[in-house]
C-alpha cells in the first residue's frame, strides 16, 4: 500500500479545521483542536530537551469541575503555505511556531483506517 503525502486539495475553515484530499484518494478531516494538540514545533514536542508543552483542546472538559475556567475555542487566525511541503498556522492562543508538513498531517490523520495503520506500525 502506498500512502501519499501529496495533497490534491486543502479546504480550510479557520473555526473548524482543515480537510485534505490526498493524491492516493484518501480524505482527511482535522479539527482545529486536533491540529493544535498535535503541533510539531520544538516547544510542543520537547525537542529542545525540555518538557513537552502539549495542549489538550481535543479532550472534553472534566464533568467533575463545573467551575472550570473558561477557555475560548481554539481557532486559526491565519494559515500560510511553507514552500510546497507544509503549512504554518497562527493560532488564537498566541502560538504560531508549528510547521505542519504534509507528511506529519498524513501521519496524524484521525480516521479509523489511519488509526488502524498506526496501531499496526504501517503509518
Amino acid at each position: 500500500m502506498t500512502i501519499s503525502t501529496d495533497p490534491l486539495h486543502l479546504a480550510v475553515s479557520k473555526s473548524k479545521g482543515i480537510k485534505i484530499d490526498w493524491s492516493d484518494g484518501h480524505k482527511s478531516d482535522y479539527s482545529c483542536e486536533l491540529l493544535r494538540d498535535e503541533c510539531p514545533c520544538a516547544t510542543c514536542t520537547g525537542a529542545h530537551g525540555t518538557e513537552p508543552q502539549r495542549t489538550d483542546y481535543s479532550k472534553p472538559a472534566p464533568a467533575s469541575n463545573p467551575f472550570q475556567m473558561y477557555k475560548p475555542k481554539i481557532r486559526m487566525n491565519n494559515i500560510e503555505e511553507v514552500g510546497t511541503y507544509a503549512v504554518r498556522i497562527d493560532w488564537n492562543d498566541g502560538h504560531n511556531a508549528g510547521i505542519y508538513s504534509y507528511e506529519h498531517l498524513r501521519r496524524i490523520c484521525p480516521c479509523a483506517e489511519c488509526l488502524k495503520l498506526r496501531q499496526e506500525g504501517r503509518l
